[in-house]
C-alpha cells in the first residue's frame, strides 16, 4: 500500500507562444482547469501503475475542491484521510510553451493546513510506502517521517519544489528523488546518498535517471526519445510510478526503468493527471527503452 502525504490543487493551464520573463505579459490561448498538486499527481500516477493508494491532504470548502478530487475518486484512490479547511483549495497557475516547457506559480491555500495527525498509526506499518513532497508544511513532513520510520514503513521523499529536507532527518529516508536542479540544492550528492537508507534518484529529463546508492554504487536508466507536448507532471509521474514499483517489490533498476518510461509518456499530452499512463502503457514503453 502507498500512502501519499501531500498537496491537492487545481491547475489553471495557459498555452503561450513563449514563456514570460520578468515584467512581461504574454497573451495565450484558451485556459484549461484540471486537477493537480504534486501529492495528488503522484497518488494518481501510482494508482494507474497498479498500486493501492491512500491520499492524505487538505482541500478548501469551495468549488475547486471537487474539481481537485474528482479524478482521484473516480480512479479508486482512497480519500478517507483528506481533510477540509477554511482556506481555499490550492491552485497552480501554469504557462506552457510550444516545446512543452512550463512556468508554475502555486497558491498553497489549504495545503498549508495538512497535518501528520491526519494519518493513523495503522496506515504506517512495514507494508506501507510513505510518499511525500514539499508542498505541505515541512514540519508536518518531518513528524510523519519520524512516526513512519518508527513503525517500519519505507519512506520516499520527492524533493519538489527544491528546498531543505530539514527538519526531517536524511537518515530516516529510504529514497530521495530530485531533478538536476533540486539535486544541486543538496550540495554533495554523494554524501547525501551515503546518509540515505537506500538511494538518491536524480531525474535528468531526456537523459533518463541516475540512482546513487547508499552503499556507494550507482546505476543509470535511459529515457524514451519523444517530442514533448507538455512536461507538466512528468516528475510527479516518475515519483508515483517508481513508488508503485517499490510497492510491487520490483528490483530497483526495473522500478526506475518503468518510472522513466512513464515520465516520458506523460509528456505526450497537455496537463498533468490527464496525461498519466496506465499500467499496460507503462509496461509496453519500458520494454522499448534501450538496454
Amino acid at each position: 500500500m502507498i500512502v501519499v502525504f501531500g498537496s491537492i490543487n487545481v491547475d489553471v493551464v495557459v498555452p503561450v507562444p513563449h514563456l514570460p520573463v520578468a515584467g512581461e505579459t504574454v497573451l495565450g490561448g484558451d485556459y484549461a482547469i484540471a486537477p493537480g498538486g504534486k501529492g495528488a499527481n503522484q497518488a494518481l500516477a501510482a494508482r494507474r501503475a497498479g498500486a493501492v493508494v491512500t491520499m492524505v491532504g487538505t482541500v478548501g470548502r469551495d468549488a475547486f475542491a471537487e474539481a481537485a478530487l474528482s479524478r482521484l475518486r473516480d480512479e479508486g484512490v482512497d480519500l478517507d484521510l483528506v481533510a477540509s479547511s477554511h482556506r481555499p483549495t490550492g491552485c497552480a497557475a501554469i504557462t506552457v510553451d510550444p516545446r512543452g516547457e512550463n512556468l508554475i506559480a502555486v497558491a498553497s491555500g489549504a495545503n498549508l493546513a495538512t497535518a501528520a495527525a491526519q494519518v493513523p498509526d495503522d496506515r504506517l506499518g512495514p507494508k506501507t510506502i510513505l510518499l511525500l513532497q514539499r508542498e505541505v508544511p515541512s514540519a508536518e513532513n518531518a513528524v510523519l517521517i519520524e512516526r513512519a520510520r518508527a513503525r517500519g514503513a519505507r519512506i520516499v521523499l520527492s524533493l519538489a519544489p527544491a528546498g531543505p529536507i530539514a527538519p526531517a532527518r536524511v537518515e530516516n529516508i529510504d529514497i530521495l528523488i530530485a531533478n538536476e536542479g533540486e539535486a544541486a540544492s543538496l550540495g554533495d550528492v554523494s554524501e547525501v546518498a551515503r546518509r540515505l537508507r537506500r538511494a538518491l534518484v536524480i531525474t535528468q529529463g531526456a537523459a533518463g535517471a541516475t540512482a546513487l546508492l547508499a552503499a556507494g554504487a550507482w546505476l543509470t536508466v535511459p529515457a524514451l526519445a519523444i517530442d514533448p507536448v507538455d512536461t507538466t507532471g512528468a516528475g510527479d509521474t516518475f515519483a508515483g510510478v517508481f513508488a508503485a514499483g517499490l510497492d510491487q517489490v520490483l528490483p530497483l533498476e526495473r522500478a526506475l526503468r518503468r518510472a522513466s518510461a512513464a515520465a516520458a509518456l506523460a509528456c505526450l499530452a497537455v496537463g498533468a493527471q490527464a496525461a498519466m499512463p496506465d499500467r499496460a502503457a507503462i509496461d509496453a514503453a519500458a520494454e522499448r527503452l534501450p538496454r
